[in-house]
């Protein structure tokens, strides 16, 4: 299975999983705006902890939270529930947000260097915004990584609707988890292998989960149908970060605020949900 996991990643992965261009950026963007009602979105990202025998000699290190020993898989995905990126073998001691911003991905993005676009107006408007991926109350706050409101600040209403309006894009990435889970059972179940054998199996399954989309089509979604998501928008229990972003970061996330509440980006339900 090693050999099979290595060629697949290997000789498929950069056809199924090619760093995006600037166009493809841009693509996503529009299927995100067009399918969850986020603008300006490249992406949902969120990391799924795969469970795996104790490693020999490794101590804590992949001994997480949950008090069970594991592998994390970064993934960012598409609105199709298609993975874009995905980092394999962080341990499972460590948050999240670390893991994002140690990975590649992560520094690619804080150095400008994955050919994101440049700031684009917001549809119907003249508000230039960054574009940005969706992530929990997990990961910090950045110009290029939006987060949900605070459950403290959350008696304003325009707040609980950036909230219903990002937690409705981010879970795209947690169904995406559960679609992996259920196309491989190997999920199921503890990993039995090595943590370097692991991460090879896991990726490759993100690289078939891939293929077998491409293959089967997309599908199509309707943004009324589409409406009736529930969100958690106290997000209560999650470990948090980025308390110390800048003022400018804080700036951006309120320009998405405001233009979810304005003409241009409501939507008739959103009220309905918060």
């Amino acid at each position: 299975m090693s050999n099979t996991c290595k060629a697949l990643v290997k000789n498929v992965m950069p056809e199924v999983m090619p760093l995006p261009t600037t166009e493809k950026w841009r693509e996503i963007a529009d299927e995100f705006w067009k399918c969850w009602n986020f603008p300006n979105c490249i992406g949902s990202l969120d990391g799924k902890h795969v469970v795996i025998q104790a490693p020999p000699r490794s101590g804590s290190l992949y001994f997480n939270y949950k008090k069970i020993f594991s592998v994390v898989l970064m993934a960012l995905v598409d609105a199709h529930y298609n993975f874009i990126v995905v980092d394999v073998g962080a341990y499972g001691r460590n948050s999240d947000g670390g893991i994002f911003m140690n990975s590649k991905l992560g520094k690619g993005l804080n150095r400008k260097q994955l050919n994101v676009p440049p700031d684009t107006a917001l549809p119907g408007t003249n508000n230039e915004a960054p574009y940005v991926i969706l992530g929990d109350a997990a990961f910090p706050l950045k110009e290029y990584l939006m987060r949900p409101y605070p459950g403290k600040q959350l008696d304003d209403s325009s707040k609980r609707i950036y909230n219903y309006r990002h937690c409705k894009g981010r879970r795209v990435v947690e169904n995406t988890f559960g679609i992996l889970t259920q196309k491989f059972r190997i999920f199921n179940r503890r990993i039995q292998a090595k943590p370097e054998n692991a991460d090879n199996i896991i990726l490759a399954t993100c690289i078939l989960h891939n293929f077998i989309k491409i293959n089967e089509g997309r599908i199509t979604y309707n943004r009324e149908e589409n409406s009736n998501l529930t969100v958690d928008l106290t997000l209560q229990n999650i470990p948090t970060q980025g308390g110390n972003a800048s003022q400018p970061v804080f700036q951006v996330r309120e320009l998405f605020k405001d233009f979810f509440n304005s003409t241009a980006g409501s939507v008739s339900w959103q009220n309905e949900f918060i």
